[in-house]
């Protein structure tokens, strides 16, 4: 039997499979609020057989998002506009999750097709950045570091946040501590230079996220599945490294957190990163720690022999995807086939099935 096609439970939810849609940013938004665009783009996972999918970096307060066209989740206008999306991923099948997040310093950024680049001018519709500290990503404006108050408010953002997506049906929240934002510009002590009880230690670095872990899961109760995505290392000297990713998975997982979303890098523009296939997944191994956490892998996963392997070396439990999802939404429908897995296909699709 396939261990990538068998079913894994956590807490009230039982997911069909292994093989998951990553959150991905589409730049589409309208004010936080979803469009068409996210309708189509996110049920077509469902149609091709992911067992979950991620919902993008949803921002928790207006200046949270990457960009003016992220998508957001700080008001009930957003919230509803959730739900029709939601209910097409369920009905074909998969769970629905939401990445929640605040873009710390890299927020107030210009999309990726605009014809600028960097941090966009208030005149244009930009904002005022927050950090840890006041030191800018390389080529962003400044931002301001976070006082006591601003970090009350950064939690309760994410708090209320993770209520209005459970109100719009989403099965999994997922906290967004990796690629430079701003939980994990907390994290590492590039971005971090607080001396303060949220500085120095990596107790103190921590503190911050285990905070939203802890507001967030009392906001979901119980039930609900609580993911963490973090950048296992910095790919840059004297950053965060996998050796603290593991204790800080340790921790969040003490406090309520369900399995850990391991990535990396994100954080400085001076990053040094080896790219190959998989290459991300010795880092989850680090933090799985034996079994003792449960992590998903992720980065420059391409094929079903390849995932089912990562999951039957014990690297990981799960297997998030990306890019390979945008080349082919039927990508899980595309490696049970391969794997000879015995899957539930679409009726509307059955002419494809083992053909």
């Amino acid at each position: 039997m396939s261990i990538l096609f068998s079913p894994l439970s956590i807490r009230s939810v039982t997911f069909r499979n292994r093989l998951w849609v990553s959150p991905m940013c589409m730049y589409s938004a309208v004010e936080g609020v979803v469009q068409e665009w996210h309708h189509t783009h996110l049920a077509q996972f469902a149609s091709g057989g992911a067992g979950l999918i991620v919902a993008e970096a949803t921002a928790v307060v207006p200046e949270g998002r990457i960009s003016p066209r992220d998508v957001g989740l700080w008001n009930d206008e957003q919230r509803d506009a959730w739900k029709p999306i939601v209910e097409a991923i369920h009905a074909r099948g998969a769970a629905a999750g939401i990445q929640l997040a605040h873009a710390g310093r890299k927020a107030s950024t210009w999309w990726p097709w605009a014809d600028a680049r960097g941090s966009v001018p208030e005149a244009e519709g930009g904002w005022i950045t927050t950090a840890p500290s006041a030191v800018a990503f390389e080529g962003f404006s400044s931002p301001v570091a976070l006082d006591s108050e601003g970090i009350e408010a950064v939690i309760d953002g994410f708090a209320a946040a993770a209520r209005r997506a459970l109100d719009a049906g989403f099965d999994v929240l997922e906290l967004h501590g990796a690629h430079g934002y701003l939980l994990h510009q907390f994290l590492s002590p590039l971005s971090n230079r607080r001396d303060d009880e949220y500085g120095g230690s990596l107790e103190n670095r921590a503190r911050l996220l285990l905070r939203v872990v802890d507001a967030v899961r009392g906001a979901a109760g119980e039930e609900v599945p609580l993911f963490v995505r973090i950048s296992a290392t910095d790919h840059a000297e004297g950053g965060f490294t996998p050796d603290e990713a593991a204790t800080v998975a340790e921790w969040a997982s003490q406090r309520g957190a369900d399995l850990i979303d391991v990535s990396s890098g994100g954080l400085v523009a001076h990053q040094q990163i080896s790219v190959f296939p998989g290459y991300q997944v010795p880092l989850a191994e680090t933090v799985r720690q034996g079994g003792r956490i449960p992590v998903s892998a992720v980065g420059l996963i391409t094929a079903a022999a390849q995932a089912e392997q990562v999951l039957a070396d014990g690297a990981a439990d799960a297997i998030f995807a990306g890019r390979e999802w945008l080349r082919d939404p039927h990508f899980a429908l595309r490696a049970a086939h391969e794997l000879s897995a015995d899957v539930a296909w679409p009726p509307q699709y059955e002419r494809a099935h083992w053909r």
